[in-house]
């Protein structure tokens, strides 16, 4: 993983409520343990029609779709099943980070060790949020806070401290543990 402190990217907007996993990365494509080519099942059913063909009113099939590496979600966002590669899907679809009201809890433990920053903020910053898509907004994990270049937005967020530090370092929680090892070693020896 890349640490992420800070980054700028433009948002795309899915205002509906209740995502859940199955619609962000149907259960046929669920054929792999790998993330590779899962960028292109995210939001299958959304993007094309029964023929394969792109459906024009996708938001997610828009030419300028690569620079929106924010998602701005509806509330509930990735409930329903466990799945990991909900957040591998939307990590190789290019966003990185998504934004809503309420973030599913297993899906922000799942997105966290992989990289995804999931974020919730006040309704009133939300509903300003998916008003306006493709605002450019900018993501700040020392300050915990997204803005925009302009001011419009400064809202505040928060992330669990570990999860927090781990993004920031560019590690998921095993190489977390596993950067301390010197220091566990030291303490068995120490107590053992």
């Amino acid at each position: 993983m890349e640490p992420i402190v800070r980054f700028t990217s433009r948002t795309a907007v899915l205002p509906a409520e209740n995502v859940d996993t199955d619609q962000i990365i149907p259960a046929r494509f669920l054929t792999t343990t790998t993330r590779d080519g899962l960028g292109a099942a995210a939001f299958a059913d959304w993007r094309y029609d029964e023929n394969g063909e792109p459906k024009p009113d996708s938001p997610f099939n828009e030419d300028s779709r690569a620079d929106h590496g924010i998602l701005i979600a509806g509330g509930n966002f990735g409930c329903g099943s466990s799945r990991e590669h909900a957040p591998w899907a939307l990590l190789g679809f290019g966003f990185r980070a998504v934004i809503s009201t309420k973030i599913a809890d297993i899906f922000t433990g799942n997105a966290l060790k992989n990289g995804l920053v999931p974020i919730e903020i006040d309704a009133a910053t939300h509903r300003d949020l998916l008003a306006e898509p493709g605002l450019e907004l900018t993501i700040d994990l020392e300050t915990m806070r997204i803005t925009t270049p302009n001011g419009g937005v400064d809202a505040p967020f928060r992330l669990e401290p570990f999860a927090r530090r781990c993004l920031m370092d560019g590690v998921d929680p095993l190489g977390a543990i596993l950067a301390e090892e010197d220091a566990i070693a030291a303490f068995e020896a120490a107590h053992g």
